[in-house]
């Protein structure tokens, strides 16, 4: 199995396939709207914005399952983003990312980049990076911001 073999549903309902982003340098993060990690969004927006063109993605995956910090429906979920942070990279619907119910996806990169607790994520804000080739290559922690991952990533793109 290859990230490119997967699908999710973006925030609008519409499905979509991972090998959209085949050839890019792809950042998946669980979000939260309600969580002392939110601010982080600037910071993704800001890292998409300055290297989309280079060919960086960044996929937002909302997630319930730390906290209740993300209880909303999509329509609250994307007017948050856009209203408070002006995030315009995708943002795909609320998905568990731990437990049984975890979505594939999730399932698929903590098979491959553990973390110091083992596979599981620990809060909102974990952000996988995966290569241009859909190889998960770099697991960072909720606690790292989006801007001290920025040499890491320009080295990979």
């Amino acid at each position: 199995m290859e990230f490119y073999n997967f699908e999710a549903k973006r925030l609008n309902g519409s499905p979509e396939k991972m090998e959209t982003y085949k050839g890019k340098t792809v950042i998946v993060v669980n979000t939260a709207s309600k969580c002392g990690f939110t601010p982080q969004y600037k910071g993704l927006e800001s890292l998409y914005e300055k290297y989309k063109d280079q060919g960086l993605e960044i996929l937002g995956f909302p997630c319930n399952q730390f906290g209740n910090q993300e209880p909303g429906e999509a329509s609250e979920i994307s007017e948050f983003c856009q209203v408070n942070y002006g995030v315009s990279f995708p943002m795909f619907a609320k998905v568990d990312v731990n437990g049984k119910n975890a979505h594939p996806i999730f399932k698929f990169l903590k098979s491959k980049l553990g973390s110091l607790l083992g596979s599981k994520i620990k809060w909102n804000f974990t952000k996988f990076v995966i290569d241009k080739n859909g190889k998960p290559v770099k697991r960072f922690a909720p606690v790292t911001e989006p801007e001290a991952m920025e040499d890491y990533i320009k080295g990979i793109l």
